[in-house]
């Protein structure tokens, strides 16, 4: 599994988050909000440490990542978080 933050949303992420170096951000998989990928689930984030992660992207000393406990979430799928300029925010790809 590979994970990718472009970086529209990488910068997104950074001034929304007021993330500094050595910061963290978690993917998780949380009940209900909207995705084409899995009904009735969806990816939350949160400010966090890496335990036993499975896909990790850094940038600029800033980490995201997804942990071990979420991998059945993704099906075997990579995670794309892009920039969605319609909808000013950034949105999620799942790539086989």
């Amino acid at each position: 599994m590979n994970l990718t933050v472009n970086e529209q949303a990488f910068n997104w992420y950074v001034e929304e988050l007021a993330l500094q170096s050595g910061d963290s951000i978690r993917f998780y998989v949380r009940y209900g909000g909207f995705s084409t990928f899995q009904p009735g689930l969806s990816l939350g984030i949160s400010k966090d440490t890496p335990e036993n992660p499975i896909a990790i992207y850094s940038k600029k000393d800033i980490t995201f990542f997804i942990e071990h406990d979420d991998e059945w979430y993704f099906k075997n799928h990579s995670l794309s978080v892009t920039f969605s300029e319609r909808l000013n925010e950034p949105e999620f790809e799942y790539i086989k």
